[in-house]
This record gives C-alpha cells, structure tokens and sequence, in this order.
C-alpha cells in the first residue's frame, strides 16, 4: 500500500536519522532506541515503517547514502561535455573525500547488513550501475563531438575509471590517503583525453 505523503515524510525522517546517528556514533553502537528520541517516533511508528527491524532499516539507510554519493556529483556528473566539465566533476570527487576521510556512512551501513549478502549485492549494484550510466554518457557524449575516439566501447571504458575511483577510495579508508583515488581519476581521463591523438 503507496504511503500518503506524511507516511513518506516520517519514514525518510527516520532514515536520515539513523543516518545521522551511523555518522556520530558508528554503525555497531547504533540502537533503535537512539534512532525513536533523534526523530521522535514511537516504537510502533518505526516498526510499521519497517517492519524487518533494524536490518531493514539499514538497507534503508545504505539506499539512502547510496544515492548521496550520486546526488553530491551533480550537476556535474551529469554535464560530462567538455574537458573543463571533466576536470569539475574530478575535483568535486576529490573535494568530497577529502571532506569524509576515512569515514564512508555508506560502508558502514553495507558493513553492518553482513557482507557480500544478496542485499548489499542489490544496493552496490544500483549505486555502481547508475554511477557507471552517468559517466558512460559522458563519453558517449565527447565521442560525438570527436574528443573521444569514438571506437572506445563507452561502457567499458566507464566501468574501467569507475572500478579505479572504488579501489582509490578503499585505499583511503584503509590508509586515509587521497593519492591512489586521484592517480585512479586523473590517468583515467588522461586516457580518455589521449584516445583521439592515438589515431593520428
């Protein structure tokens, strides 16, 4: 049954909540009780919202900052047209790294639903594909316009930068250093940059 907008209003409400709370205090020490008084719902409210408990509710929450990760490079992300607006979206993705550190909510969320579970699998999935999507169309979108060979398969070559910035940012949660995810960026569109003179 769709919720009527205050149903929608009250059930995002506790997911940013708990959000927050994962933030202050980290995913493992997060209780519902902290979750009710940051958001001033009861009990029931929290369990007729999500009925599955916490588990349900941290899916919920790692949906959540899913789509912060693609909303926070935006516009720019999505207005991959010129080398100017690749250089934009790169430094926006640094900028947001450098600000979070070590500390990925997103990871912790995944972290605490267990692994490599068919739920952690559906949300990495969505984040990755819509991620991989955006910049597959900034290239497709350079190609027409010649900065990009146009016989690189745009798809491919998405997955290839994108698999570097998820291994530049494990290295920074691991080590809190930025070198990796920037080498991982930057010799990425290096490359997109270099296909068109290759031909010559």
């Amino acid at each position: 049954m769709p919720l009527t907008r205050k149903g929608a209003a009250t059930r995002q409400r506790i997911i940013e909540g708990a959000a927050d709370q994962i933030r202050e205090q980290g995913v493992f020490s997060v209780r519902l009780e902290d979750v009710m008084a940051r958001t001033a719902t009861s009990k029931s409210q929290l369990f007729h919202y999500f009925p599955g408990g916490k588990d349900e509710l941290l899916l919920a929450v790692a949906r959540h900052e899913a789509s912060r990760v693609i909303d926070e490079q935006q516009p720019e992300l999505g207005s991959l047209t010129s080398w100017a607006a690749w250089r934009q979206w790169r430094d926006k993705v640094v900028a947001r790294y450098r600000a979070r550190g070590s500390d990925c909510p997103l990871h912790a969320a995944l972290a605490q639903l267990g692994g490599a579970t068919d739920a952690t699998r559906t949300v990495a999935g969505e984040l990755l594909g819509r991620w991989q999507h955006e910049l597959a169309a900034g290239i497709r979108h350079m190609q027409g316009g010649g900065e990009i060979d146009p016989g690189l398969d745009a798809d491919r070559e998405a997955a290839a930068l994108l698999s570097g910035i998820q291994g530049g940012v494990l290295i920074l949660m691991t080590t809190g250093s930025l070198t990796h995810l920037e080498a991982a960026i930057d010799l990425g569109i290096a490359h997109l940059r270099a296909s068109t003179r290759r031909d010559r």
